[in-house]
């Protein structure tokens, strides 16, 4: 394994094992937070999706894309948890699903600023529809911790797995296909919102 191979290898393999210690002790007071992003496809498509995108990426984009997401979907969920209204929430959730399948499907590198916003945008959507449809109860923090963490812990699988498929002979096409199927069910989701199927 290359200096750089093994460099990427630490940064992304650490603070995934500190993660999952802190979510272990987070999944006992937030188990509703937890759960909420691995009950749909569409969020779980994307998460994984965004984490894989930034591996492809490479560099700080790693790190920068991923940190866009979360944060951005902390904003999102303040805003569902105060039932403002932002208009096209599904529909931008599935088209997440579809454009980030493209970007790994056609081995998009954009710039990070570029990269980031995007899925910053994106993780509004998602970060809305988690805070707009949070069970009643009185500690919303410990909600929102158990949706960021699971969000975090998605994006830490997507980055992972992608590098790893990239470092396997013909991994580049590899995860090139998996980003068009991706696409390909985020085409489903957004005509199933559009079209109310």
């Amino acid at each position: 394994m290359s200096y750089r191979h093994s460099y990427i290898a630490r940064i992304l393999i650490a603070p995934a094992a500190c993660l999952f210690c802190s979510l272990a002790q987070a999944h006992a007071g937030s188990a509703d937070g937890w759960l909420h992003p691995l009950t749909g496809l569409d969020h779980l498509l994307a998460m994984i999706a965004v984490g894989a995108w930034s591996s492809q990426i490479g560099g700080r984009a790693v790190w920068f894309v991923p940190t866009a997401f979360v944060c951005c979907m902390l904003l999102g969920g303040v805003a569902g948890f105060e039932q403002f209204d932002i208009p096209g929430v599904e529909a931008g959730v599935a088209l997440s699903v579809l454009v980030l399948g493209l970007a790994i499907g056609c081995a998009k590198a954009l710039p990070i600023l570029i990269a980031s916003a995007t899925v910053g945008t994106f993780g509004v959507f998602h970060g809305y529809a988690h805070g707009y449809e949070m069970p009643v109860m009185d500690d919303k923090f410990l909600y929102v911790a158990g949706f960021l963490a699971s969000t975090a812990t998605l994006h830490l699988i997507g980055a992972i797995g992608a590098y790893f498929v990239l470092k396997c002979s013909g991994g580049a096409r590899i995860l090139k296909c998996a980003g068009f199927a991706c696409a390909l069910c985020g085409t489903w989701l957004t005509y199933a919102v559009l079209f109310g199927v």
